[in-house]
């Protein structure tokens, strides 16, 4: 087995480690979820809740692919498995086939709400023991509540 030397004591790199793997797996099921619904949307402002599903999806990877990394670097293996993700993650599965444009952007509201939610935890357990980690966090985070605002704006015009 091969290890990676950590920056980090092992009480903080276990902390660390779980937060980071938990943004990780809530990262890729929103892109699973966004993409999901990009497939499934119909109504008349389908066009432009399709593209803005592709700008989460986007950043969901992204973001994703950093936290995998970060983890990494402080020796924590990140676990992105289908297995791991349908187990761990906190957002709610949207309906299978067609949905609403109207129902389809308040299910993206309402997974990014679950998401920012788990992440303002992680930020706030990552402060003490890993403030580069809870950096990496804060800024995930402040682009996951910027598309969270566009997406409420969309549902409430």
């Amino acid at each position: 087995m091969y290890a990676i030397n950590s920056p980090l004591p092992d009480a903080d790199r276990t902390v660390v480690g779980e937060a980071l793997q938990g943004a990780l797996v809530d990262l890729v099921d929103l892109s699973l979820v966004a993409k999901q619904l990009h497939w499934n949307v119909v109504g008349p402002r389908f066009r432009s809740v399709h593209l803005q599903l592709d700008e989460v999806v986007a950043l969901a990877r992204v973001h994703a692919d950093t936290v995998a990394e970060r983890a990494a670097a402080i020796g924590v293996s990140p676990d992105g498995r289908s297995r791991t993700v349908a187990e761990t993650s906190g957002i709610t599965a949207p309906d299978a086939g067609r949905i609403q444009d109207t129902d389809t952007v308040a299910t993206l509201v309402a997974a990014l709400g679950a998401v920012i939610g788990r992440m303002r935890t992680r930020i706030d357990a990552t402060g003490e023991p890993d403030p580069v980690s809870q950096d990496i966090l804060i800024g995930l985070t402040a682009d996951l509540e910027k598309y969270s605002w566009m997406a409420q704006a969309e549902h409430n015009a």
